[in-house]
């Protein structure tokens, strides 16, 4: 078969849905189903044609799939709900860690102008200091700037360790 395959594929996105379903019938030989959407179709699509000009899989390889396919454990029946009995639990390594909170210093003192006015928040070993009144987060230091609740790290534009700040 002689197919430029890029043409062919800088083609599949100029094409309609209707004319996309034609072209996976007419390459794959059945319908593509009612739920297919475009994006699947194009993508199906640009598989078929570049199997057909590059080569499908061996038989070989076709075999050793089916054997794997055969060897492996698959779930006929969806999970039950709930808990059917004694729940380990993942190694640590494979648990997600909470991203830490940025540490401030005692005595750093954070600066940012906002709407034409310049912030100075100081910080405190248990708290935050702003214009003489103590607070207990720097979220309710923000609030208490903007009038909404919002991140007092974002607000003040605090950076986590090692990240951009």
């Amino acid at each position: 078969m002689n197919l430029n395959v890029g043409r062919e594929l800088t083609a599949l996105g100029r094409l309609s849905y209707h004319e996309l379903r034609l072209k996976f019938t007419e390459l794959w030989g059945n319908d593509a189903g009612a739920s297919s959407s475009r994006v699947w179709l194009i993508k199906r699509i640009a598989w078929r044609l570049q199997a057909l000009v590059e080569g499908d899989l061996s038989e070989r390889a076709r075999q050793r799939a089916v054997e794997i396919a055969n060897e492996a454990d698959l779930r006929l029946l969806p999970p039950r709900r709930g808990r059917v009995g004694p729940v380990a639990r993942a190694p640590a390594s494979l648990l997600i860690r909470k991203k830490s909170r940025p540490r401030l210093r005692p005595g750093t003192i954070l600066t940012r102008k906002y709407k034409g006015r310049m912030l100075h928040v100081r910080v405190l070993a248990k708290g935050f200091e702003f214009e003489g009144t103590l607070y207990p987060s720097l979220s309710a230091v923000a609030k208490t700037v903007s009038g909404s609740h919002c991140s007092g790290n974002l607000f003040f534009r605090v950076a986590r360790k090692g990240g951009p700040s």
